[in-house]
Formats: C-alpha cells, structure tokens, sequence
C-alpha cells in the first residue's frame, strides 16, 4: 500500500479534531513531562510542524483522548514522510498506539473511520520494506489494531 493512502483516509476521519484547538499541546505534554505547569496554546509556538514534532514528541504521552486524536493526522503525515528513517516521532507514535488503554480511553475514543484510517497507517508501516519500523508496527498490530489481538476486548 502507499503509504499517503493511509495519510489521505487519516486526514479526512481526524477532520473535526484538527480543527479544534488542543486542550494539551504537544508543548504542553513536553512541560508536563518536565514537572511544569501546561503553557496554554499559542498559536505561533504551537505551529505542527516537523521541527516542534520532533522537538515535543516526547509531550505525546501526557496528552488526553481529544488532544492526541487531534495530533494524530499530523504524527503520521510526518511516519509517511520519514517512512524510510527510523525516527524518535514515530516510535512516540507507534508507543501512543499501543495496549494497554487508559482511564478514560485514548485507543477506544476513536471512531470506526479513524480506527480503520489507523490501521490502514500501521498496517503500511508493517508490510512494506522500506518501512524503518515494520517490526514495531506488526507488534503493535497485534497488540490491538487486528482482528484476535493479544490485548483487546472486542464485543461478542
């Protein structure tokens, strides 16, 4: 699959969440790693792009369910154009995506069309050579994302 396939669906199923400002930016996550107090959004300082993913990946694990839905699209718009470097983003992404949830739920707050636009993404990622983190990806897969994962309950 091509890989943008998946950033296509991805953007359209996050749509309304992009649009909405972050209650926890990534910069935010990142102060919050540090002890601090969140800064609230600015939205010069908290323009996504490869320079702040890079900069506040590490601020993806301290975000709430609406937040990190919101970054998402731009998480693996940035896998899709790194997809054949192995990148400290991605695997806060790939971590992000994995078993198990939390209380409230991050993983279970997303709707059929972006579990399926996240799926498609893991999915590239793990069956493609290219892929600097197919091993991760099928792990991740496997943990929640495929049919009879390890760690997820799904209704009779």
């Amino acid at each position: 699959m091509n890989p943008a396939a998946p950033l296509a669906m991805a953007n359209a199923a996050f749509a309304k969440d992009v649009a909405s400002q972050p209650r926890i930016t990534l910069r935010g996550g990142d102060a919050l790693d540090g002890y601090e107090d969140p800064p609230p959004f600015d939205q010069s300082l908290d323009e996504v792009t490869d320079t702040y993913l890079e900069r506040y990946s590490g601020g993806l694990t301290f975000l709430d369910a609406a937040s990190w839905r919101h970054y998402l699209p731009r998480l693996i718009g940035y896998a899709v154009r790194h997809f054949g470097q192995f990148t400290d983003v991605c695997d806060a992404l790939l971590n992000s995506l994995r078993p198990p949830d939390r209380e409230p739920p991050r993983l279970a707050s997303l709707t059929p069309d972006q579990e399926r636009a996240v799926t498609a993404f893991l999915e590239s990622l793990a069956f493609s050579e290219s892929s600097a983190h197919h091993a991760f990806a099928c792990q991740v897969l496997e943990e929640w994302w495929i049919p009879g994962a390890l760690y997820r309950k799904r209704a009779e």
